[in-house]
This record gives structure tokens, C-alpha cells and sequence, in this order.
């Protein structure tokens, strides 16, 4: 049966009258519904003077915020979702009897939830890396979710290294999930061979897109998907531009920061900005590597994505450890802004400050709401949740002691070496919980027993390590929930200086309780 057999008229109605009219979109030579253009000069000149202790006044520069916050599902993913499900429906890939699958970090299966609202079952594949306020979000759009222990997208150079026995334990969570929201496990069995090879390399969105295949979903595949770069290009940067315009101003004039999930937004603003202008007039802000901003990628992350063009923009390197007092000083003004947003602030004011830039413009992605446990975490006070090798092994003294924290691998004798070698401890100070322990604090965000005895040193302070970076920092953010001070290793074992240039088969292995 061709796609236009299965052309959906109702839901095309429904969708264009819930979702398409209420979001910017072009109607005649004009975007319409536009998100606001907000100047924030004047609370970064004020965020500069009491928080940086900068002072900022007498530079001539202005950055505007142009906040997608505000847009429904609360983020600028729902331009490209929206864009998306709007052709395939015209074209008769969607209908209200075909499921939706799709891998993602967050934002874009919140955006998918419009659509669950409209009758179609939508489903996410889903990391448990995800921040808790992103899961109650997706939860509430009634989204059927998919939790892999899994990055969404792997650095490059652990594709094919997670172990087979791994991989096999993966696909029977995932199997029993399928099975518990009614699908035919004997398909899933039929194709398990190739399920497990893209489990092997981390490839969760090659994954939602073999299942979407062999289940006869739709896939939006946003991670390739040239409209994703589309809706940036015909309707996000002509709105600037013509927001702009209204104020006797233009784009033309402008440095534009974006970070990086997918590659839309970045892409569809170079090429507008190139088309239209001649310039190369984008900045995308990426965080270190080993430091985990929500909803956004580092750049190792990104360069495996189809949509990563460096070519065409400039790229920023951002600590969040200085960011987080911007992102608080911004929100406690009223300023609604997430994690990736400040980011992108911060880098728009460093340049302003250093006169690189006169004018600019910094999307606001999305909110606070989803990552309002960790905003309220942030003190001056307190010592930074994240830490580099480097401050860690000059603090080590200051640890009661240093503790292994996965859910599915282990250090071996080998790795434990790696620890102590690369932050100048003695092994006896490297303690190593099952991984059944730290599973079970992240599902019940609650302390086991026998991690609390771990954490009562005399010192008040444990550094975690993990494998990357992750574990080790979602464990830290649930124990600081709790009043214990814990500190997360950025970039985990894979980074320590010890263990640079191995296999990390050579000192990790799956854990088997």
C-alpha cells in the first residue's frame, strides 16, 4: 500500500489546528506566532559586575535572547518536530494508526508528546542519563518511554567496546519492554542479531530506527533529517531577522550562539545567514569534554552526527562550572533559561566583553523547569560538583576516599591501578560497590546501606569515578539531594591520564554479581 493510501485528513486537521497554528511558521511573505526578542544587555552588564566582578558599563554591545522557551512543550525542538510530523502526515508517513519511535535526549520526545495528545502513541528511547525533570516531563506527555543505560550517541572511540554480555543483557530489557506496551516479541527475535550488533556500538538512534523498520513505525529521524536544518533556515532566522527589522535593525549586523543536539538549529542559521548575507556570523558553545549539559552534546559527541558541519560556524569551548552563577543570577531575574542557554550567555558576554562582538543574538532553547533540581543545587558555597583530574589529584588528601560508581561495569585490577596512579592515591583508598548498589540509588533516588557506610569519613567529602563522567555525576547530584557532598571526576576513568591510548577493555570489565 503506497504512503498516500494511508494519507490521515482528521489528523492532519487536528494537528494543523492544536499544534502547527500555535507555533512560528510562514503565512504569506511573514512568520507568524514568533517566540519574544528579549534584550538582556542590561542584566548581563549586572550579572558581570556581581558575579564576575566585571565591570561592564561603559562597553557598547547589545545580546538578545530569543526564547524558544516559550514555545509549546517549552523548547525550540518542537520547530523541528513540528516541521517534521507536519510532511510526514501531508505525505502519509504518520497517521493515527502508526506508532512513533524516536531516540532522544529529552527535548525533542517532550515536543512528540503533542502528537500522543492528538491519539498517536508515540515512544522514546530514552538514557537513563536523562536529568529526573526531563523523564517527569516526557511522563506527563503520556509518551510510552524506553530506558537504556546508554548514551543517545557514544563518543567515538567506544563504539565497539561495550561487551557482548552487555549488549545480550540490553536487549532483553529492551525486549521486555517492547513486549510490556504490546509488541510481538517473536519479530524482535527474529531480528536479534542485528539488535544486539547496534547495541554493541552504543547506536541507539540507528536502534529506534531498525525497531521503527521492523514494527512498521515511523522513525522522524532527526538526526539526519535535512528539514531539521530546513525549519531553522526558512523560519527561525527570517523571524529574527524580521523581529529585528521592526526595530530598525538587522540580522545582517549580528554573531548568533546556538549550542549543539542534533545540528538543526546551527545548520539552518549558517545557511541563512550565508545565503542571505555572505557570512559566516554563527557561534556554536559546546561544553568540555567530559561535562554533561543537558539536552546538548561536546564536540567529540557530535562529530559522529550527520548534521555536525564545523565548516560553517565558529565553535566555543564552555566551562559550566563558571556558567552555573550566570544561569542562576538570569533565572533569579525572572529569566526563564536552561542549562544550554546560559552556556550560550556566557560565551555571547565573553566576546562582548573582549569587543569581539557589538551585537548578538543567543537562543534560549528551553527553560529551567526540567533541570530545577540541579538549579537549585548551585552555590557560591559549595564545593563544584564536577572537578578536573587535575584539581582532583592536588585535593586528594582532602577525600575520605574514592569510590567506583556504574550500573553495568567494573574496574578491573588493572583500572584500579589507573585510578590511584592517575590521581596519586594509594589503591586501599579506591573502594568498588556493586553496580546493583549504584542502580539502585539512581531508580529510587534513595541511599542504600551499604553506601552509606562508604560516605561516613571524617572528611565529609568522596570523589566518584565512573566511565565517562556520567554515572558518576547523577550519583553526586542524588546524594547532594540528600545533604552529602560528593564530587564527580569529569571525563571518568577513560580520561585519567594512566589509562590515555588503551582499549578500555584492558581495565574495565562487565560487572557480574
Amino acid at each position: 500500500m503506497s504512503e498516500n493510501q494511508n494519507y490521515d485528513p482528521a489528523l492532519l486537521q487536528k494537528f494543523e489546528e492544536e499544534v502547527w497554528n500555535k507555533i512560528p511558521h510562514k503565512e504569506g511573505d511573514k512568520i507568524v506566532n514568533a517566540t519574544p526578542l528579549v534584550d538582556l544587555t542590561a542584566d548581563l552588564k549586572e550579572c558581570a559586575k556581581s558575579v564576575f566582578k566585571l565591570d561592564l558599563d561603559n562597553k557598547d554591545f547589545k545580546i538578545y535572547g530569543k526564547f524558544d522557551s516559550e514555545l509549546l512543550s517549552g523548547s525550540i525542538k518542537v520547530r523541528a518536530a513540528s516541521h517534521i510530523i507536519h510532511e510526514a502526515i501531508k505525505s502519509g508517513k504518520c497517521n493515527g494508526k502508526r506508532i512513533v519511535i524516536e531516540a532522544t535526549s529529552g527535548n525533542f520526545g517532550i515536543a512528540l508528546g503533542l502528537l500522543s495528545k492528538l491519539g498517536v502513541t508515540v515512544v522514546a528511547l530514552v538514557s537513563r542519563k536523562l536529568q529526573e525533570g526531563v523523564f517527569k516531563e516526557l511522563r506527563n506527555e503520556n509518551i510510552k518511554i524506553m530506558d537504556l543505560d546508554m548514551d543517545i550517541c557514544p563518543a567515538p572511540g567506544m563504539e565497539n567496546k561495550a561487551d557482548e554480555m552487555a549488549a545480550k543483557a540490553t536487549a532483553g530489557n529492551i525486549r521486555s519492554q517492547l513486549t510490556e506496551m504490546g509488541f510481538d516479541p517473536q519479530i524482535f527475535d527474529n531480528n536479534l542479531g542485528e539488535i544486539e550488533a547496534l547495541l554493541a556500538k552504543q547506536d541507539i538512534i540507528n536502534l529506534a530506527r531498525f525497531l521503527a523498520e521492523i514494527y512498521n513505525m515511523f522513525c522522524p529521524k532527526q538526526y539526519d533529517n535535512e528539514l531539521n536544518i530546513d525549519i531553522h533556515n526558512t523560519v527561525t532566522a527570517p523571524e529574527i531577522d524580521q523581529q529585528l527589522h521592526e526595530n530598525g535593525d538587522s540580522l545582517e549586523d549580528y554573531a548568533l550562539f546556538c549550542s549543539f543536539g542534533t545540528g538543526g538549529t546551527s545548520g539552518g542559521l549558517s545557511k541563512y545567514m550565508s545565503e542571505k548575507y555572505n557570512k559566516k556570523a554563527v557561534h556554536v558553545v559546546f561544553p568540555p569534554l567530559g561535562q554533561d549539559v543537558a539536552g546538548i552534546r561536546t564536540k567529540s559527541k557530535a562529530a559522529g552526527l550527520t548534521l555536525y558541519n564545523p565548516e560553517l560556524y565558529t565553535e566555543h569551548e564552555i566551562d559550566f562550572e563558571n556558567v552555573k552563577f550566570l544561569l542562576k543570577f538570569m533565572v533569579d531575574k525572572g529569566h526563564d533559561i536552561g542549562e544550554s542557554s546560559a552556556l550560550e550567555l556566557y560565551a555571547a558576554l565573553e566576546m562582548a566583553y573582549k569587543g569581539e562582538i557589538k551585537k548578538g543574538v543567543v537562543m534560549i532553547a528551553d527553560g529551567i523547569e526540567k533541570y530545577r533540581k540541579n538549579f537549585e543545587q548551585i552555590s557560591q558555597d559549595k564545593p563544584p560538583m564536577k572537578i578536573s583530574v587535575e584539581d582532583a589529584a592536588a585535593a586528594a588528601d582532602d577525600y575520605d576516599n574514592i569510590i567506583w560508581v556504574h550500573t553495568q561495569y567494573t574496574p578491573k585490577e588493572e583500572g584500579i591501578e589507573i585510578i590511584a596512579k592517575s590521581l596519586g592515591v594509594d589503591k586501599s583508598k579506591i573502594t568498588i560497590p556493586k553496580a546493583s548498589t549504584i542502580n539502585n540509588l539512581l531508580s529510587t533516588q534513595q541511599v542504600p546501606e551499604e553506601l552509606s557506610k562508604e560516605l561516613e569519613g571524617s572528611k565529609g567529602k568522596s570523589l566518584l569515578v565512573c566511565m565517562a563522567g556520567n554515572t558518576s555525576l547523577m550519583t553526586a547530584q542524588v546524594l547532594a539531594s540528600k545533604g552529602i557532598v560528593t564530587q564527580s571526576l569529569n571525563g571518568g576513568i577513560t580520561n585519567l591520564p594512566e589509562g590515555i591510548g588503551k582499549n578500555p577493555g584492558e581495565y574495565i570489565e562487565i560487572a557480574r554479581e
